[in-house]
């Protein structure tokens, strides 16, 4: 089987699926009660990780540019084309390591600001239904 052959029937077998795979009730759109459910413990776990994974990445990602770019200067030098390719695979690996860092930052912030914003949230909600009980006494 060709991949196109096998990247049609996997799109296909696809098609249908459903994160929250419960049924819709009437067999319109929508669906049922969803058995998926994130904390904000989880959120902050996985931002966490996300910032791990960017300082670990962040210290190790480069130490070799110096000695890739000494080596390539001197391959240049001495008249090899192997010093340019050099150059281009430094270029081609320092953007894709600063893409991975960016990702990794902006994960991180992301779900830091969704659980300081579900934080906030929920606060609010506190004090509103405290103040609606509070109100029933006064009316």
């Amino acid at each position: 089987m060709s991949f196109d052959e096998e990247w049609s029937q996997v799109r296909s077998q696809t098609a249908a699926m459903r994160l929250n795979s419960v049924p819709a009730e009437g067999g319109g759109g929508g669906g049922g009660a969803s058995d998926y459910k994130v904390t904000s413990a989880d959120l902050k776990a996985i931002g966490n990780e996300a910032q791990e994974l960017f300082h670990w990445f962040e210290r190790d990602a480069f130490h070799a540019g110096a000695q890739t770019g000494t080596a390539a200067k001197s391959l240049d030098g001495d008249g090899f084309l192997t010093g340019s390719a050099m150059w281009t695979m430094w270029d081609t690996w320092r953007d894709q390591a600063e893409a991975l860092l960016s990702a990794c930052a902006h994960i991180h912030n992301h779900l830091e600001d969704t659980v300081i914003s579900h934080t906030n949230h929920e606060e609010v909600l506190v004090t509103n239904f405290s103040m609606s009980e509070i109100d029933k006494h006064f009316t």
